[in-house]
């Protein structure tokens, strides 16, 4: 991933410092479990701990020889413990090592991810309850619907983050699994006990039944969970670019005094964070498929997906980190302009209060059909004409006989629309 969409915390965990050192703690576990059921003489995981070192330049001029990772760090990792060190690895396959330590790194990721989601919900709920009575119009097709409040858009919000919190947290429970099983895992060569030893001591579960490889099912689960949550970021960014488009303008991104929006046209301000972050989600999104695919692998083992996981598990999680923390900041500085919105409402004369009359028409006895078409009729003839709607309906005495000319000014008010969201917010809230 390109430094420009990275913070430190998930780089770092993505370094090849850290896989190393992650590797080698996977490794010393198991020497511990091996030294405890004398498997392997006492004291060669001490010797390794205190001599072991993380060179990874070292590795990269081995591996460029031997082509093979594993065998490059073991080497390094030999050339600096000595000959105790031989004992590291004994019964093991690679993928018992690069398996628990990309899961390891997984769960490193997705609980910094998890802190990344509760500063957006922190923010979605201090900036729902300060809208929660801010009319605004509600949406469908693009077209003006009904009346709805700001504070209920970011309550949706909210809500939904709640649930991608859940989805990351399973996720992580799903990958937080170790496999120390060897050649095609039947522990043919290695103790089942090393593995419940490995997997307490890093604070994970033994995998079931693995094959050479940690089943992939696991990995799909958890990238499509950063998937679905780059759907949500987009979403909300979807909307916010929406709603500062000129025409609209009923919020706006954060524009800092020195700001400049476009290299032609000066008076521009443009949602740049928010079209910032519908690309970043598409990147995290398109890591799904890929992540999916890795799922069928050749019979016991193959390394098809290792290529794969070599990029989508630093880039998703260290994109979609990013996207978190910029929709953070986005969300709490942006410009909310309430007596714009309260402007929009109004610009279709009150069609947005159709419903309400046609309602009121079949309650006085009228079908839907009939009471839809008078009602229709008048809408054409608001919008056609740009006369409130409400004018047109006091004119016709099909409707003033029956709806009384008080209950017609009501309908025509927004409080009606208001009445339930201290409900709404109560079981979002709760």
């Amino acid at each position: 991933m390109i430094s420009r969409y990275s913070r430190k915390e998930l780089t770092k965990i993505w370094s090849d410092e850290n896989k190393y050192k992650i590797w080698l703690d996977v490794e010393i576990a198991a020497a511990q479990a091996m030294e405890k059921y004398k498997i392997i003489p006492k004291g060669v995981s001490n010797v390794v701990k205190k001599k072991g070192r993380i060179n990874v330049k070292r590795i990269n001029q081995i591996e460029s020889k031997v082509k093979h990772d594993v065998i490059a760090f073991l080497t390094s990792i030999t050339e600096k413990a000595g000959i105790n060190a031989r004992y590291l690895h004994q019964g093991m396959t690679s993928s018992d090592v690069l398996d628990t330590s990309f899961n390891i790194q997984l769960v490193q990721s997705g609980k910094i991810l998890l802190n990344d989601i509760d500063k957006i919900l922190s923010v979605l709920k201090r900036k729902a309850f300060k809208y929660k009575l801010t009319p605004c119009i509600g949406r469908s097709h693009g077209i003006h619907a009904e009346p709805i409040t700001f504070g209920l858009k970011l309550c949706s919000y909210y809500e939904e983050f709640k649930r991608n919190r859940r989805r990351l947290q399973s996720a992580i429970y799903e990958v937080s699994t170790c496999a120390i099983s060897g050649a095609v895992g039947t522990y043919a060569n290695i103790d089942p006990r090393v593995e419940i030893f490995v997997s307490k001591k890093l604070k994970l579960r033994p995998e079931p039944i693995s094959t050479q490889v940690i089943p992939r099912d696991r990995h799909a689960y958890y990238f499509s969970i950063l998937g679905i949550i780059a759907g949500s970021i987009e979403r909300i960014a979807t909307e916010i670019r929406h709603l500062q488009r000129s025409e609209i303008y009923e919020l706006q991104e954060f524009f800092s005094k020195d700001q400049k929006g476009s290299s032609a046209m000066p008076h521009k301000k443009n949602p740049i964070l928010s079209e910032n972050l519908t690309g970043l989600s598409r990147i995290v999104r398109s890591h799904v498929t890929p992540a999916l695919e890795n799922i069928a692998l050749w019979h016991e083992r193959d390394i098809s997906h290792s290529s794969v996981e070599r990029n989508i598990g630093p880039d998703s999680n260290i994109t979609l980190d990013f996207a978190l923390t910029r929709l953070a900041n986005l969300l709490d500085n942006m410009i909310v302009y309430p007596k714009k919105m309260i402007s929009n409402l109004n610009l279709t004369k009150g069609l947005i209060f159709s419903q309400e009359i046609m309602l009121e028409l079949t309650k006085a006895g009228f079908s839907r059909e009939r009471a839809y078409k008078i009602i229709q009729k008048h809408a054409k003839e608001s919008y056609s004409k740009k006369i409130d709607l409400i004018n047109l309906i006091k004119k016709d005495k099909t409707i003033t006989n029956k709806i009384s000319d008080s209950k017609i000014n009501n309908i025509f008010k927004f409080s009606k629309h208001l009445k339930n969201i201290n409900y709404i917010f109560r079981r979002v809230f709760k």
